[in-house]
């Protein structure tokens, strides 16, 4: 990708795979500005009349090379990315058949020439046995679980994303805390889905949402007869999960009496449905724990117990609140933009720039779940092309005022949204490498990249760090 925009002098480009399955193209690598983006893949979909939905689709299904000198008069363009005038792609084709397309675009109109789109069919060519390779790791990665996790938020989800995959091999029990909505069941499902016990069950129990009365059975399970209301047998959430994972979310909910009998269950491997008077039944249980609560002044106060916290706690992941990243906050809401497109069936191709400074204006006390939450609203709502601030809810749609009633210069724009949090990414990752490959690791992308993002920033790494 990176060789595809040298040689046609472009900022912007993607490479999608087709999925054939689904009939549609995922984006497998997305590059904005120079910057390689570490979003999750989108899933692009055909129109409702089984047209081709985008340049790209087009490109798949006719297995040529195409030149869009200007989106506006070509029919087959459609707003997946914004501010985008001049298109140049190429199918990558594997025996005959496009797997799939690479294009780079511009936000001027005629950027490009037909060279320029012969330079991208050799490149795809050159690349078409990587892309097969991917497409099947893919393919065979899905099959397996799928990627729950956006990339790359801050350092401080890189730390995160680290220890996942740290203890994502092992049967540690594993204690996620975090504010509410800051992506704690998202945690743990990338845990199980990459952990050996990914195709064993994954159980989720809210300890907040069961009434104390009814806790010990969802957990534990019940015979007939075992209380008032119990007509028959019931399996436990333990049970339901063995060999797999058992997610049990605002653990710092329970009680005392129910603490214990956790406690004799995780000590023992071994629960006894109430009423029953058969031997306790063996379990083979992976425990992930959360909690928005300070475990820690609960168990001062003798409402959490100390040896339970203990067995919990064996690796505790801390998350971060979205407030520590909305530097990346068009990123994100980009991309639950394109979840909600397809859970929906929309095609909302993106923002406004009255309706991005609105979401960026707003301090999300309920973190990554409201931001979700207020875009997927929008989506549904919605009725041009793009989010617009009428689509918000009203306590978001009255940003306040600026200065000056002029509008944001195009320029303007790009150093808020794109420029400023690209400086402020690199200064983190500045202060953070411990080596220029470390470096280039955590930022998805070469060293050779790397060194050239910084001088445009004016910055470097450290003396240390450049001599490994």
């Amino acid at each position: 990708m990176e060789l595809a925009l040298e040689r046609t002098g472009a900022r912007d480009g993607a490479i999608f795979l087709v999925d054939e399955e689904e009939d549609a193209l995922r984006t497998e690598f997305h590059i904005v500005g120079g910057v390689a983006m570490a979003l999750p893949s989108l899933l692009l979909r055909r129109r409702k009349d089984g047209r081709p939905n985008g340049i790209a689709f087009a490109i798949a299904d006719s297995g040529e090379p195409y030149l869009c000198s200007d989106t506006s008069r070509d029919p087959n363009y459609a707003a997946y990315f914004q501010d985008v005038a001049s298109i140049a792609g190429a199918p990558i084709l594997y025996q005959r058949r496009a797997i799939g397309v690479i294009t780079v675009s511009s936000r001027k109109a005629g950027a490009f020439t037909q060279e320029h789109v012969d330079e991208l069919a050799a490149l795809a060519a050159s690349a078409a046995k990587f892309m097969r390779r991917a497409q099947l790791h893919r393919e065979k990665r899905e099959g397996d679980g799928r990627d729950f996790l956006i990339k790359g938020l801050s350092p401080e989800w890189l730390e995160v994303e680290r220890a996942i995959e740290r203890v994502s091999d092992t049967t540690a029990p594993v204690l996620v805390r975090g504010e509410s909505g800051t992506g704690k069941e998202l945690v743990a499902h990338a845990i199980h889905f990459n952990s050996p016990r990914r195709r064993k069950p994954f159980v989720v129990v809210n300890c907040a949402a069961i009434p104390e009365t009814l806790l010990e059975s969802a957990l534990f399970g019940h015979v007939r007869g075992a209380f008032t209301g119990a007509t028959a047998n019931r399996i436990g959430e333990f049970q339901k999960a063995h060999g797999g994972t058992l997610f049990l979310d605002e653990i710092g909910e329970l009680t005392p009496p129910l603490q214990a009998k956790l406690l004799r269950a995780i000590e023992q491997g071994e629960i006894a449905p109430l009423g029953s008077d058969a031997p306790p039944r063996r379990v083979d249980v992976r425990l992930v724990a959360a909690t928005n609560r300070d475990l820690e002044a609960m168990m001062r106060q003798g409402a959490f117990r100390e040896d339970l916290y203990f067995r919990l706690s064996v690796v505790t992941l801390q998350l971060p609140p979205l407030r520590t990243f909305l530097n990346n906050l068009p990123i994100l809401a980009q991309v639950f933009l394109h979840q909600a497109n397809r859970r929906h069936g929309r095609t909302a191709a993106g923002f406004a720039p009255g309706a991005m400074a609105c979401l960026q204006a707003h301090s999300y006390p309920g973190n990554l779940r409201e931001l979700r939450n207020i875009v997927e609203r929008a989506v549904i709502v919605a009725s041009g092309p793009d989010i617009e601030p009428a689509d918000l809810p009203p306590h978001l749609s009255a940003p306040a005022p600026r200065r000056s009633d002029r509008p944001l210069a195009w320029r303007e724009l790009r150093e808020r949204w794109v420029d400023a949090p690209e400086r402020r990414y690199l200064e983190d990752l500045v202060a953070s490498a411990k080596s220029v490959r470390d470096a280039a690791r955590q930022a998805g992308v070469s060293v050779a990249t790397l060194y050239r993002l910084l001088r445009r920033r004016g910055l470097r790494l450290g003396l240390r760090a450049e001599r490994e």
